[in-house]
């Protein structure tokens, strides 16, 4: 499918980012959040300042170097801060991070965990980031809004491709004749997945030896005439929520192989509680 531009997801992080500081602001800091049971709307708050925007804006500005335990520092946050002072601090990391990203072109040579090692990973990455933390600040407060579709179609995409298909340099992906495609409706768009086996070494020495694993296809690499074992149907913003786990499957049609199914979510399953 056609990404969105850079331009598209920095100004999607500006405003998923304005969403998620105003629904907080208005929620009390100790409501649970649904989605993540261990934490308060407050813990919310943090993570995302300080454990996620902080982060990758210093991943920008130290680029295109890895970031280490001996090069980057963890923000602590304070025992005796307030709501107000987390808020606070949010407009400050928020805005630093806007800021770096402005400043960045997508282009730009940039360390990632993914095989993306540019700029425009972050872009994409975490366009997608906030949105489904935002997601979650509204679920703890109770006031859910629509997610964009066209952002949510990516999402689809790179949820698929890059958190639960995406393969590290050592491993080597074995596809089978098993498939599954995602469609959104309303977007008019599809996402094929083949399932598979990944063998390899990692760096430490451990050896995998045909795992279970997922990859995105295109529609070209598909032999012709193949036909999907599970058709997975939906709104974009209905997929892309209950991929990330945000909702359930109300409103979802699924139809075809009910085994090749049940291994689909258990492989995506296993990638979202791993990550």
């Amino acid at each position: 499918m056609t990404r969105l531009t850079p331009a598209a997801y920095l100004d999607h992080i500006r405003s998923e980012s304005a969403r998620f500081r105003a629904v907080l602001a208005d929620t009390d800091p100790t409501a649970p959040v649904p989605t993540a049971p261990e934490w308060t709307a407050a813990d919310l708050l943090w993570h995302v300042a300080a454990e996620v925007q902080h982060f990758w804006t210093y991943v920008l500005e130290s680029r295109p170097a890895e970031p280490t335990e001996e090069t980057y520092t963890e923000l602590e946050r304070p025992a005796d801060a307030s709501y107000q002072d987390l808020l606070a601090r949010f407009d400050e990391l928020n805005g630093r991070f806007l800021e770096t990203l402005e400043q960045t072109a997508p282009e730009e040579p940039v360390w990632s965990w993914s095989n993306d090692r540019t700029a425009a990973f972050t872009y994409r990455r975490q366009a997608h980031e906030i949105l489904i933390h935002r997601l979650d600040a509204e679920l703890t407060a109770g006031t859910v809004t629509p997610l964009d579709p066209a952002l949510a179609a990516d999402g689809i995409d790179e949820l698929l491709d890059v958190f639960y298909g995406g393969k590290p340099d050592w491993a080597t992906f074995a596809g089978t004749d098993h498939y599954v495609r995602v469609d959104a409706v309303d977007t008019d768009t599809q996402t094929w997945v083949q399932l598979g086996l990944v063998s390899g070494t990692r760096p430490n020495g451990d050896h995998l030896e045909d795992e279970p694993d997922i990859s995105v296809v295109s529609a070209e690499e598909i032999p012709a005439g193949t036909e999907p074992d599970v058709v997975i149907q939906g709104p974009a913003a209905d997929l892309d929520a209950w991929l990330w786990r945000r909702r359930d499957d109300e409103g979802i049609q699924v139809t075809g192989d009910k085994d090749i199914y049940e291994r689909f979510r258990a492989l995506t399953n296993q990638a979202i509680t791993d990550d």
